[in-house]
């Protein structure tokens, strides 16, 4: 991957780990589902009249935003409200990208390496240590929401890796067309319309600048930038970059809101970012010519380069 993809991915992950707190400071007085329906109509207008679609079936297009949109926020806004706190928020996050393997491995034929199979082992024990060391403040049901948001993250990932729309700004504006509607829907039938309007009606700066975050610097330049380097390079390669988020996450959590992790939660935390760091560590770059002879190198079903196995400095 080019330097200024990698510079961009680490900014990505930077901006979407402040996120959690500034997504948690705007639900105090707004039903979950709303909060997220009002983020994507913003990311919709104007840019809906300014951004060309990009060119990729509409099946396509609705798939990634139920998917990295609708479920994946949906569910991580009734996590955060529930009483997930942000900075946990963060790091549970994270096991999108050993889902983001597994998926990958199934759907796109992209075989993961036997360093990124342990890996994957490291962070799910992880994982469990996380749940099992969490602090009796945290619903197991938030947790479980959580987990829930990572997996429909990881099956965005690899769906906008499949399609390789070479928009990614495209993708992520025209994807929002199918997310207010469903989980406004769904907010009416969770919340009832009197929650929903007591808060649109109490709607405060702290609730409009958490919006404003969220849909233009999280959505629009977050996964504007996301979505086309996933079509560029192979899931594996791009999501990875997302183990700066909890750094983000838990250090604004810190800061903002004095959120000290349990020692069981720490430990977990550590298993699981060593799972993450396992499964994408890269090392010296072997020849192509080298590599392809012995199978390290192979192609997609889709053309593109397939999960590599041979790790390189660039």
């Amino acid at each position: 991957m080019p330097l200024r993809h990698v510079l961009l991915a680490v900014l990505v992950a930077l901006v979407w780990g402040a996120n959690f707190v500034i997504i948690d400071a705007g639900l105090h007085d707004m039903p979950p589902l709303t909060f997220a329906a009002l983020r994507f109509v913003v990311v919709l207008v104007p840019a809906i009249f300014l951004v060309r679609r990009p060119d990729v079936p509409w099946r396509d297009i609705v798939l990634v935003g139920m998917l990295m949109s609708v479920a994946q926020f949906g569910l991580l806004y009734t996590s955060l409200h529930l009483g997930m706190p942000p900075g946990l928020a963060s790091l549970v996050l994270q096991v999108q990208v050993m889902f983001s393997v597994i998926l990958a491995a199934v759907a796109l034929r992209e075989r993961p390496t036997a360093r990124q199979q342990v890996g994957v082992l490291i962070g799910l024990i992880g994982l469990v240590v996380v749940a099992v060391g969490r602090s009796a403040a945290t619903p197991l049901l938030a947790l479980m929401l959580c987990l829930g948001a990572a997996l429909a993250w990881a099956g965005g990932n690899v769906v906008a890796r499949r399609v390789g729309a070479q928009s990614g700004l495209g993708m992520t504006v025209w994807s929002a067309l199918v997310v207010p509607v469903p989980l406004l829907g769904l907010s009416l039938v969770l919340d009832g319309p009197a929650a929903i309007a007591d808060g649109l009606r109490h709607a405060d700066l702290v609730t409009v600048g958490s919006t404003l975050y969220t849909a233009y610097l999280c959505s629009l330049f977050g996964y504007g930038v996301w979505n086309t380097l996933l079509a560029r390079h192979p899931a594996a390669v791009v999501v990875p970059f997302t183990l700066l988020v909890p750094v983000s996450g838990i250090a604004t959590a810190w800061l903002a809101r004095g959120e000290r992790p349990t020692t069981g939660t720490a430990f977990g935390g550590v298993l699981l970012m060593i799972g993450v760091a396992v499964t994408v560590v890269r090392l010296r770059r072997r020849p192509r010519a080298v590599a392809e002879d012995v199978g390290l190198v192979s192609k997609s079903p889709q053309g593109f380069p397939a999960l590599q196995v041979g790790c390189e400095d660039r």
